[in-house]
């Protein structure tokens, strides 16, 4: 299971769900209130009494809040609860030249080159030079350049980016 620590410099309140992601949410005194949920692909969870919550790209947080007022009809000053208990969303995928390519768990700070690392360095057939991230954002793709020559010299640190949930390296 994926420890679930933030770092003082990541706090918990910027993390938004995302699918397969794991809640528990719990309502204080009442067990039948009380949920293990996976976020589905479309992020709309289902709970009792107040029907779909939809928790796309929500803090906990933010989550814990919402159930609160939906539940307030209901139960009056209802104590809610809401844990992560596993992130399964924060994945990046590498392909083309790396000598492990796949889909790799990451933490809110990973950086290219650690997920490089972890698909085991590129193969002597790699573009060093031409490598780059696909990032999705909606419906637009961006398109970010990486040398990875320059960064095995020391220099164009600042490329070496903290990656976001569904980037991917792409190594020719």
């Amino acid at each position: 299971m994926l420890l679930l620590a933030f770092s003082s410099s990541i706090q918990a309140e910027s993390y938004h769900v995302g699918p397969g992601d794991v809640l528990e949410i719990s309502v204080w005194r009442d067990e039948a209130l009380s949920r293990e949920l996976i976020v589905p692909p479309d992020g709309i969870l289902s709970f009792p009494l107040i029907g779909d919550v939809n928790v796309a790209s929500m803090s906990v947080p933010e989550i814990r809040e919402v159930i609160k007022k939906k539940l307030a009809e209901y139960i009056p000053d209802a104590s809610v609860a809401v844990i992560l208990k596993k992130i399964n969303s924060l994945k990046v995928y590498v392909i083309g030249q790396v000598k492990n390519p796949g889909e790799f768990p990451i933490t809110l700070e990973a950086r290219v080159m650690q997920v490089l690392a972890q698909a085991k360095g590129l193969t002597p057939f790699a573009a060093e030079r031409d490598i780059h991230i696909l990032r999705y954002q909606g419906d637009k793709t961006q398109k970010i350049g990486f040398d990875y020559k320059e960064m095995l010299k020391g220099n164009n640190l600042e490329q070496d980016i903290v990656l976001q949930r569904g980037d991917v390296i792409v190594v020719p």
